[in-house]
């Protein structure tokens, strides 16, 4: 089966390259540095790395603190992380800069897989949340490097699709040295599609273990200056492409009650940066831009977080957090960024790919669901309106992240006690 998904894949790449390019129409990135995508990039200097992947923005986000600790308990290892989007490069060099070797991991086709292993040549590979390569993890098993499924989480969604495909999937589950899934839940979805009981262990959700900067604070505070430090300010994070009108709409009603708020609204993507400022100019709103470093005076409505690494920063400085992705059939962002900050959460219906997160937050209080523009505003009126009920809703989610904190110390316990080329 392995042979014919590869097969598939081939006739596939004139398409590929086609989506490629077509990207590229939005987001220039994904025109540079193709070739790595094919496994074609100078090798690091050194081999015997540790290989981390994430996908994106959020999934490195998820192992920022894993590839700290990892850099401290074996600091004489090099360390290689890739990535499969810009976005999700332009963090990586923006946290770790030169610390680290990164590349993107190349399209899951055998030649490009063979020459991505034989450049990077590492003792172990890290693959973050679910992303099951079959021809990536039968070339890591082919030369013995033990593969690890970090912080793994499984959708139904998800494993619904993985069953159409099923020989494949358990072909590929068996390359696997050992899972570490978030939840027992994501577990059984796993044992079902033919991973290994005996490789698996439910060792809870590494995005509890969330760092903070130790200056966020004193950030926050200057920024908050600058957005107005007597205004209420709400926030919508990580939005994507048909949310932008709900929130706008629901703004206008957010500022019926009360005249002086302001939005945040943070796209997910840097190539909707500006369309989506246009988007809020047009509806006659205000504006200021991040990039333009300049403080909000009264007639601005809405601020556009236009830049990249700062959402934790814009959290800190708001006083109500709505998570986007989960207005559209996106399944969601990472809710508990903005209950660690003590903030009031606020999600749409599409949260799948966090659904255990947003089942704690909203049964404990931390967090309400809305479905639409309307109903959006009323619970961001409420939040802003009512102090006690900002300060409750915010200290439940703090004690939820507090509550479930350990997540990474075992993880690295763990992947010691698995990979003994790392004791």
């Amino acid at each position: 089966m392995r042979r014919l998904y590869s097969l598939i894949l081939y006739f596939l790449t004139p398409l590929v390259l086609l989506r490629l390019a077509w990207r590229g129409l939005r987001a220039p990135d994904y025109w540079r540095r193709w070739p790595e995508r094919f496994g074609f990039f100078p090798a690091p200097a050194r081999s015997g790395a540790i290989w981390v992947h994430a996908v994106s923005v959020g999934e490195f986000q998820a192992a920022l603190p894993l590839i700290k600790a990892l850099m401290a308990r074996y600091p004489s290892a090099p360390l290689v992380v890739t990535t499969t989007t810009p976005t999700g490069s332009a963090r990586v060099k923006a946290a770790l800069g030169d610390a680290v070797f990164h590349v993107y991991v190349p399209y899951d086709l055998p030649g490009a897989v063979s020459r991505f292993l034989d450049r990077i040549r590492p003792q172990v590979a890290m693959i973050m949340e679910t992303e099951l390569w079959p021809n990536l993890f039968h070339g890591c098993r082919q030369r013995g490097i033990p593969v690890i499924l970090a912080n793994a989480r499984l959708s139904e969604r998800s494993a619904a699709g993985y069953r159409r495909i099923a020989g494949l999937t358990r072909q590929t589950l068996a390359c696997i040295t050992v899972i570490a899934a978030q939840g027992e839940a994501d577990a059984q979805r796993l044992i079902s599609l033919g991973a290994d009981a005996a490789r698996l262990r439910v060792t809870g959700n590494i995005k509890f273990d969330i760092a903070l900067p130790l200056d966020l604070d004193e950030q926050a505070d200057a920024l908050r200056r600058d957005l107005g430090a007597t205004r209420p300010v709400w926030i919508a994070a990580s939005t994507h492409e048909g949310e932008d009108e709900v929130i706008l709409a629901a703004h206008a009603l957010v500022r019926q009650r009360l005249p002086d708020a302001l939005l945040m609204l943070v796209p997910r993507h840097p190539e909707r940066f500006a369309r989506v400022a246009q988007l809020a100019r047009k509806q006659g709103y205000g504006i200021v831009l991040r990039s333009e470093r300049r403080p909000c005076d009264r007639a601005a409505a809405v601020f556009i977080g236009d830049s990249m690494g700062e959402l934790m920063l814009f959290y800190a400085a708001a006083d109500a957090a709505f998570v986007g992705g989960s207005l559209i059939a996106s399944g969601g962002h990472n809710m508990l960024e903005p209950a660690a900050l003590g903030l009031p959460v606020i999600t749409g219906p599409h949260t799948f790919n966090f659904a255990q997160i947003g089942q704690m937050l909203i049964e404990a209080g931390a967090a309400r669901q809305v479905s639409d523009a309307r109903e959006l505003a009323e619970v961001v009126i409420d939040c802003l309106h009512d102090a006690n009920l900002r300060l409750s809703m915010g200290e439940k989610g703090r004690q939820i992240v507090a509550q479930n904190r350990g997540a990474l110390e075992g993880l690295v316990e763990m992947i010691a006690g698995h990979v003994p080329l790392l004791r």
